[in-house]
């Protein structure tokens, strides 16, 4: 739903393109790993502290998607709900925080819109710079989907070399996409250029997930609307920072679908390749793989590296149960990945290892969005509740807890805290990494399917349907 209102109202509340090569496929069947119970977590301390300044400039704060503030103070007292401000539209895309050395006076929290504008405020929440890119397309200009209007819904990312934030904007008559580079201090435009390339519809093509950046380029990915329908394909699209130069482009080989459309967006592994996970394809039973219902690793020429799918791709395919709905999870040497059909994999990073591939794999649940990442736990945003699973050395996931079944949402952690929404309820929730169980909560009010919070300093930053919550933790 648009809104009208382009000003922010503060509110104080209190409250309790075709692949050339892959690597060898193991052809073997691997083995499957029996899901085990435990009920200590185990807790790696293998990754270095984070500077003080080092803000929140992506999706889950880092390339990789860990999801974790090392400078986030611990948590002590009740949480509250110390401002709900409204903005000119829905906030579908996480909120980002801008610091370092291109950033002067303080920290920026960068919030976009679904009315393709984009806020800069201080870290007290007020407006320090508000920009609009142009005019969001209406609902009524698509065959399908569940964003109206649809404006600027994949998370941007803040690039402190530069002093830029990255944002992937669509406009309405006829439906279009752009990329446009702000100044994180002032809100000024720095450049725009459109990233619809030839082969697929931009009608129908949707930029849900995050942006990152790898390879001197900003790296955005497109997916399908909610429904499937037209000519779309999965695509990851990269532009150099400045804006000059040649785009280039990685498109899934297929005649169409296969969407990179999960929220987090590639994931930046140590070799500075993206790693994304893919839906499902037109591709079922006799048919050639399309590296549809797949994890695919690219390097930054936009050149396939590997692939991973499912023995059961095919079929995947044909019933909706694909991995595309959750982003890959780096955890130590492993990938770990969980999508619609309840099986989790983990994969070798650097030897995905084809058809089949995966070192192991176990039923464990349904899971759409962002993990988290510390150590060798990953917390994993499932239908019936977040978990946290341990991935031991030799590939084996054991549950550590289950979270209530109401608390589905994409999980951060800072402060001695695991932060994630029951989004039907509009509730954070602040999860003890132990157990599990819910140490606080507050109301935010309602929020997106794939909301998912933000940590900076004391606060916790969560996008609403009407602009943005700002949580006290003390």
């Amino acid at each position: 739903m648009k809104v009208a209102a382009a000003v922010l109202v503060p509110v104080l509340l209190v409250a309790a393109c075709t692949p050339t090569g892959s690597r060898s496929r193991i052809s073997a069947s691997p083995p499957t790993a029996a899901l085990s119970s435990s009920t200590a977590p185990t807790r790696a301390t293998s990754s270095p502290p984070a500077p003080a300044d080092a803000g929140w400039p992506t999706y889950h704060g880092d390339l990789a998607r860990t999801g974790v503030s090392h400078s986030m103070p611990a948590v002590s007292g009740p949480l509250r709900l110390a401002l709900s401000l409204a903005l000119d539209g829905a906030v579908y895309a996480a909120p980002i925080v801008a610091a370092g050395r291109s950033v002067v006076g303080g920290s920026r929290t960068i919030v976009a819109t679904e009315n393709d504008t984009v806020y800069g405020l201080d870290a007290s929440g007020r407006q320090l710079w508000r920009t609009h890119l142009g005019e969001p397309s209406p609902a009524n200009e698509r065959p399908c989907g569940n964003i109206d209007p649809l404006g600027i819904t994949g998370t941007p990312i803040f690039d402190d070399a530069t002093g830029s934030v990255f944002v992937a904007a669509e406009y309405g008559a006829p439906p279009r996409h752009e990329l446009v580079a702000l100044s994180a201090q002032t809100g000024t435009i720095r450049w725009r250029k459109a990233i619809d390339l030839p082969g697929a519809d931009p009608v129908v093509m949707q930029e849900r997930g995050a942006l990152t950046v790898a390879g001197g380029r900003v790296w955005v990915p497109f997916g399908g609307l909610n429904g499937d329908c037209g000519d779309y394909k999965g695509r990851v699209v990269g532009v150099p920072l400045d804006g000059a130069g040649r785009t280039i482009a990685y498109t899934v080989p297929t005649t169409r679908e296969a969407g990179i459309w999960a929220p987090p967006g590639p994931s930046v592994d140590a070799h500075g390749h993206l790693v994304v996970s893919v839906g499902n394809g037109a591709a079922g039973s006799g048919d050639p793989y399309d590296h549809s219902d797949s994890v695919l690793e690219l390097d930054v020429a936009a050149t396939l590296v590997d692939s991973f799918a499912p023995t059961t791709w095919a079929s995947d395919n044909e019933a909706d149960r694909d991995l595309g709905s959750q982003g890959p999870a780096l955890v130590g040497p492993w990938i770990f990945i969980a999508g619609k059909s309840g099986t989790a994999y983990v994969l070798r990073q650097g030897r995905l290892g084809g058809i089949g591939g995966q070192v192991s794999s176990a039923s464990l649940c349904r899971s759409f969005g962002g993990t988290a990442v510390d150590g060798s736990v990953v917390y994993v945003p499932c239908t019936d509740g977040v978990r946290a699973v341990r991935i031991d050395s030799s590939a084996g996931m054991h549950v550590l807890w289950a979270a209530s079944g109401s608390i589905t949402g994409s999980p951060v952690i800072g402060g001695g805290r695991v932060w994630a929404l029951d989004t039907d309820a509009g509730v954070l929730h602040a999860l003890d990494p132990a157990t599990g169980r819910s140490l606080g909560q507050v109301t935010v009010g309602p929020v997106t399917r794939f909301a998912t919070p933000a940590l900076s300093g004391r606060t916790v930053l969560v996008p609403t349907q009407r602009g943005l919550a700002i949580v006290a933790a003390p």
